[in-house]
């Protein structure tokens, strides 16, 4: 997910990384604290005192985040569900999980967990400012422990509301999934209140943008977004599992795959296999067994003039690893391998011998008829 993340430290084993978006919310957040908040909560204060209170609480606001995500990968790992990283960003932190976790209950849990710290550390930060303002040690310090413990409280509740992917929305999708027994339908409808939330924050950020706030405003845009297309994905991701879901390679395949001969011509080709068929990467055959393949990009590297003459066994691309499956790969492992590769287009060999071939868009065209048989009204 972050792939220009860099890891700095690993705590309890799991590997904490920043993303490069997080300087610069790292760097509003401290220029907003300096010249604004503290200023305004505690006047009289030189510009460097200012700037030292809004480093300490920029940094301590971001342990608390990570303290929010240890919470929710701590739970996690006890029941089971491995986390890949818990990484800090532009909209805060994120702990990315290995795969969902298998029940409603264990869902509820973990989603739960990150508020509950939220929600401890803002009472912690309340008593501790409380204890520094009775021992009368200097205002600086008050000042930024009660921020903090304020943060901490607005990021709990905001965390609570039933917006998926916020953690309120997982504790939604908890409650639904485990009422229907269905997590499809479940991660529907909490991604449908996280769109709602999403376009509910944005339209407010359009109303400050035309008020002047233009920071503000352009912040819940972005905030907004942000939760929209994380609703949309998180339903995609668990059509693909429900989709995919004990499919292997044989089941999606295109068996008996329309083939072309070493000595046919391209001209020939073109005419006769390709736009004929309406296809665009063709396997080629010898004999039954299997040389390689051609595909458009080998064909716009050569002159059309020349497509009469030049024989496919001229110019087709060898059969290489990276272009073969075998039947019983896992769909799941194949996406994996699309993500990897970038290649969208797979033989399936026995051996030297073509099985079929499967590709990115019969993936696709799989996973858009699964949701249209999952919701047969939407077809009309």
């Amino acid at each position: 997910m972050f792939t220009n993340a860099v890891r700095i430290c690993t705590l309890n084993k799991f590997e904490i990384k920043v993303d490069p978006s997080w300087l610069l919310i790292a760097a509003l957040i401290t220029w907003s604290l300096s010249r604004q908040y503290f200023p305004a909560a505690l006047p009289g204060q030189t510009s460097d005192v200012y700037l030292v209170m809004a480093i300490a609480a920029m940094l301590c606001f971001f342990g608390s985040l990570l303290l929010h995500e240890l919470a929710h990968s701590v739970v996690a790992r006890s029941y089971g569900v491995q986390i890949k990283s818990i990484t800090l960003f532009l909209f805060g932190g994120v702990a990315e999980l290995e795969a969902e976790p298998q029940t409603a209950a264990v869902e509820f849990q973990v989603a739960l967990a990150g508020p509950v710290m939220s929600l401890a550390l803002a009472f912690g930060f309340w008593v501790f400012a409380r204890v520094v303002a009775m021992a009368s040690l200097p205002a600086p310090i008050i000042e930024v422990l009660s921020y903090l413990s304020l943060i901490n409280l607005v990021l709990a509740l905001f965390n609570l509301v039933p917006a998926f992917p916020l953690d309120g929305g997982r504790v939604l999708r908890a409650y639904l999934w485990h009422r229907s027994g269905d997590l499809l339908r479940a991660t529907e409808t909490a991604a449908k209140s996280g769109a709602v939330f999403a376009y509910a924050l944005m339209a407010l950020g359009l109303i400050a943008l035309f008020q002047g706030a233009a920071v503000t405003g352009l912040w819940y845009i972005l905030i907004g977004g942000f939760v929209l297309f994380a609703a949309r994905a998180s339903y995609q991701t668990q059509l693909m599992h429900t989709a995919f879901d004990g499919k292997t390679v044989k089941a999606l395949m295109t068996t008996d795959p329309v083939v072309v001969r070493p000595e046919m011509t391209l001209n020939d080709m073109v005419d006769l296999i390709m736009l004929k068929h309406r296809i665009s990467f063709v396997p080629v055959v010898e004999d039954r067994v299997l040389l390689g393949y051609i595909d458009t990009t080998v064909l716009g590297g050569i002159d059309r003039e020349n497509w009469a003459s030049t024989r496919v066994d001229d110019v087709f691309t060898n059969l290489e690893s990276a272009a073969k499956v075998q039947s019983d790969l896992s769909i799941k492992e194949l996406m994996s391998l699309i993500a990897k590769t970038g290649r969208r287009k797979f033989l399936v060999t026995d051996n030297h011998a073509l099985l079929g071939v499967i590709t990115l868009a019969d993936l696709t065209a799989y996973l858009n008829l699964s949701e249209i048989l999952a919701h047969p009204t939407k077809s009309h």
